[in-house]
């Protein structure tokens, strides 16, 4: 359940919501979050909703919502705070929609586990060049988590990763399915999200054919896949209220971290799925900084021009005019 998950572009649908979870039920301002619906980002926020981390100024109200809603409230400004993809930003502005950058979301780890390209145990493909004129499938073919895998194997294989005319077909499945296509031969291979990729690597029925996250942190080091965004107006009339919601999302963060037994075995139960999956998602595949440092910007300068180098945006903008002024650089 990586980046990867929440990347996916699709179009808007429904708005379908989980239930908000506040951080304290008082009469103080508040501040809305909308995030991937998604059960490690329900660990960062754990602290939050069960009052572990609270603040005398405002309340947090975090909502995990689907991609297409993440997209529709994005536009519609539903929520005050919204994660959206890297490249959403760029994009977003390119249609009129000015955003602020408030925080790293997704950080490649620096063990780039997390993002490999997975076939089955007994499939003739045993190296990433032979996906020449096979079928790859994933869970969006325009998200920014599926743009790095397309890197990796252009930088590191030399394959065309065009998705119109390259040497490998690639398909769009929606998330749930991914296993189901690659194990029936619906697809030759696949780009698994993290709780498939986790749950693959158990079984034995899969075999990943390459890190395509250690492949990036090799060429370019870390990327950032996903960012926390708001909006300038709001950002500028109530500034001590975004600058503590930064503090609250950064400190829950670090709860969940300095607690696992505490945070992973709760989310873990509700979730249905091992505790084990929570520490290895948060030490070997993905980061959540809750800062925005020179690092990071130039992580997210640097997904901007492989997007560009895919036809996916125009032009890389300048990082610091979509950065708010007031985001945690340390």
């Amino acid at each position: 359940m990586k980046r990867r998950n929440f990347l996916q572009i699709a179009a808007a649908g429904p708005v379908v919501l989980a239930a908000p979870w506040v951080a304290r039920a008082q009469a103080k301002p508040k501040v809305t979050y909308a995030y991937l619906l998604d059960p490690v980002y329900d660990a960062v926020v754990w602290a939050m909703r069960k009052g572990k981390v609270t603040s005398p100024l405002i309340d947090v109200e975090a909502t995990g919502a689907n991609i297409p809603t993440l997209l529709q409230a994005t536009a519609t400004k539903q929520f005050d705070v919204v994660m959206t993809a890297v490249i959403g930003v760029p994009a977003a502005a390119a249609r009129g929609l000015d955003l602020r950058i408030l925080s790293a979301a997704l950080h490649q780890s620096a063990a780039g586990e997390g993002g490999g390209v997975w076939v089955k145990k007994d499939s003739p493909i045993k190296d990433p060049r032979a996906l020449k004129g096979k079928t790859l499938a994933s869970y969006g073919l325009r998200s920014t988590g599926y743009m790095y895998v397309r890197e990796a194997l252009r930088k590191e294989f030399g394959l065309n990763m065009a998705v119109e005319g390259g040497d490998v077909k690639q398909v769009e499945v929606v998330a749930p399915n991914l296993p189901a296509a690659l194990a029936t031969g619906q697809a030759d291979a696949a780009a698994l999200i993290h709780s498939q990729a986790y749950r693959a690597r158990k079984s034995g029925d899969f075999v990943n054919l390459c890190e395509t996250g250690a492949i990036m942190n090799k060429h370019y080091g870390r990327t950032v896949s996903a960012v926390n965004v708001g909006y300038p107006d709001r950002l500028a009339a109530r500034t001590d209220q975004f600058r503590e919601f930064n503090r609250m999302l950064k400190a829950s963060v670090e709860y969940a971290l300095n607690n696992r037994d505490e945070v992973f075995k709760d989310v873990a139960k509700q979730a249905n799925i091992d505790r084990e999956f929570f520490d290895w998602w948060f030490d070997k595949t993905t980061e959540v900084p809750g800062t925005f440092t020179a690092a990071h910007a130039k992580a997210v300068t640097t997904g901007w021009e492989i997007g560009r180098n895919f036809g996916m945006i125009k032009a890389v903008p300048d990082v610091g005019k979509h950065t708010w002024e007031h985001a945690i650089r340390a």
